[in-house]
């Protein structure tokens, strides 16, 4: 990195009132891998396949992951035009607090923490049970699984996090490496997998199936849609969640900013890049698995087989297909590696403006290391945490899209509304110019679209979870929030008593007495919390703004002579 870059990349962290603490290992193609290997459309590309595929058939599958690929690039675009302004660390919770006031920061950090920790933990779920279990075992070795149990599981977890976690503690070069040899073995992988299917398969092509639709929710698709709805529209929202959940996780270049050399140009770029290149990708790959399929019947029958059922109809010899499930399970594990990074850097950012429990540990980086070690580890304990609570795949995949999709539209909103005025005057090299706005309107539609469409059936945990999440944070902020915490709990309890036609798909949004109570016994208690402390409000400041960023210069200095970059 040239001095002048350097010198350049640390006065624009200086005037957002943050010490170059991390180091600027990373170069604009680690910044486009980081995201890259997050999203690697060969994890939730394969894994949530059937989301799409067995709610709306083939040409649905290809349809879906088609416009939720625009639709994902525009939020990319929304956020790289922030990042390219306000390149720190604490990416969508910085720019939601400075653009939209700290209230709404504090939102986004929390909505954003908990999607990233159910990246982490998602991924490494199906990296046991998708990637390894079941294909790299199961389908490609012929081992039996079917005795393998929750221990099996928690064990290859506990394992494979710790591993994580020791790398992006101790190892950052290591991981950075690993991260930037994803990215070219994620492209190479595919493409191979890809000639693979055509090159063996049992049936002739047949491209009408790219716009052949067939709704098969319910028992026609294996049950994947647990129900059986006649809208086709309701069909295709469910469907959204398959690129949704793939296609996400972009925000790791937002938080590996002030680890990236000229991270005004090459974070935006990052974002948009690996979204556009995965998209384009994993098109071609959806094309490949719907074409080579020996029956479209079977497959959807199969349910959350029907990936498997595709594969093993597949004529490639056994070699290949172990060295390609063996390559999978490689790249899984590094998607998970990078997301921990990315959960790490956020953890680190927002402690810093003691947004969080023991924030002063939690903000701590290595001077040996140059890495927040404590948030690194605290954000595996919470990943492996949560999968003990909800085992299945289907559940942590759909929460992170959901909260992730809002935290990272939630930025994009309040820069619509703040843009051009005295809080975004300058724009970074990065800019949308007329498009700005058009395309922030996009984002922000289809934010709330990914949220209600994973909170269906089977994914009515996600809702009942986000309700309480809700009350929860509402009851802590402040007194006057906290009473309209309780208040939405209480109305939820008289809604459960409203009896929908089940033909209605707006009976899946009442929530059941039980969740409604929970949420009521949430609120009371964070109510009391915040009524005796004053709540987060009171305590929060957000982030440095003006003269206390002039304060702080100071400080800056004295943190960056403890790192040598005085």
């Amino acid at each position: 990195m040239s001095n002048k870059s350097q010198a350049h990349d640390k006065q624009v962290l200086h005037k957002l009132g943050y010490a170059q603490e991390l180091s600027r290992r990373m170069s604009g193609f680690s910044n486009f891998a980081i995201s890259f290997s997050i999203i690697c459309i060969l994890a939730g590309g394969i894994s949530a396949f059937p989301a799409a595929f067995n709610a709306l058939g083939s040409g649905g599958a290809f349809l879906i992951w088609l416009v939720g690929g625009v639709l994902a690039l525009s939020v990319a675009f929304g956020m790289g035009q922030i990042a390219s302004s306000f390149p720190t660390a604490g990416g969508l919770y910085h720019w939601s607090s400075h653009l939209g006031g700290k209230f709404w920061g504090w939102l986004t950090a929390w909505m954003n923490l908990i999607g990233l920790i159910c990246v982490v933990a998602s991924v490494d779920v199906l990296l046991y049970t998708v990637f390894f279990k079941d294909l790299f075992l199961g389908t490609a070795l012929g081992v039996d699984v079917s005795k393998f149990g929750p221990w099996h599981q928690s064990i290859f977890l506990a394992i494979v996090m710790i591993s994580q976690a020791v790398l992006n503690h101790y190892y950052i070069d290591i991981t950075t490496k690993l991260t930037d040899w994803s990215g070219y073995v994620i492209l190479g992988l595919t493409v191979v997998l890809i000639i693979v299917l055509f090159a063996f398969t049992p049936v002739p092509l047949d491209f009408s199936r790219l716009w052949t639709f067939q709704n098969v929710t319910g028992d026609a698709g294996g049950a994947v849609v647990p129900f059986r709805t006649e809208s086709v529209a309701f069909a295709f929202l469910l469907g959204l969640s398959y690129v949704c959940y793939t296609i996400t996780g972009f925000d790791a270049s937002a938080h590996t900013s002030e680890e990236t050399q000229d991270a005004q140009v090459n974070v935006p770029k990052g974002m948009w890049t690996a979204v556009f290149w995965s998209w384009v990708f994993g098109l071609i790959a959806v094309a490949a698995y719907v074409l080579t399929m020996p029956s479209l019947e079977e497959a959807h029958a199969a349910g959350w087989g029907s990936f498997f059922y595709m594969w093993g109809a597949s004529r490639m010899p056994s070699w290949l297909s172990i060295a390609l499930a063996f390559g999978m399970v490689l790249v899984n594990y590094v998607c998970a590696l990078a997301g921990l990074t990315s959960t790490s850097r956020m953890m680190y950012a927002f402690a810093r403006d003691d947004g969080l429990p023991a924030s002063k540990m939690l903000s701590q980086v290595s001077t040996t290391y140059r890495t927040p070690g404590a948030a690194v580890w605290a954000s595996a304990i919470l990943a492996f945490a949560s999968t003990l609570y909800a085992p299945a795949y289907l559940v942590l995949a759909v929460a992170c899209a959901v909260f992730l999709y809002i935290s990272m539209v939630m930025p994009v909103a309040a820069g619509f509304l703040a843009e051009d005025g005295p809080k975004w005057k300058e724009k970074g090299p990065f800019n949308l110019g007329g498009l700005s706005k058009p395309n922030a309107i996009l984002a922000v539609i289809f934010g709330i679209t990914l949220a209600i469409s994973g909170f269906f059936p089977p994914n009515e945990k996600v809702f009942y979870f986000t309700i309480i999440f809700v009350v929860a944070l509402l009851g802590l902020w402040s007194r006057q929030t906290a009473i309209v915490g309780v208040v939405i709990a209480v109305i939820g309890y008289g809604l459960s008593f409203i009896t929908i036609p089940e033909t209605n798909n707006l009976h899946f949004l009442i929530p059941p007495a039980g969740t409604a109570i929970t949420a009521i016994v949430v609120g009371l208690i964070t109510a009391v919390i915040t009524f005796v402390t004053g709540g987060e409000d009171k305590r929060f400041e957000g982030v440095p703004e003006g003269e206390k960023i002039k304060e702080r210069q100071k400080m800056i200095a004295e943190i960056e002579k403890k790192f040598g970059e005085a």
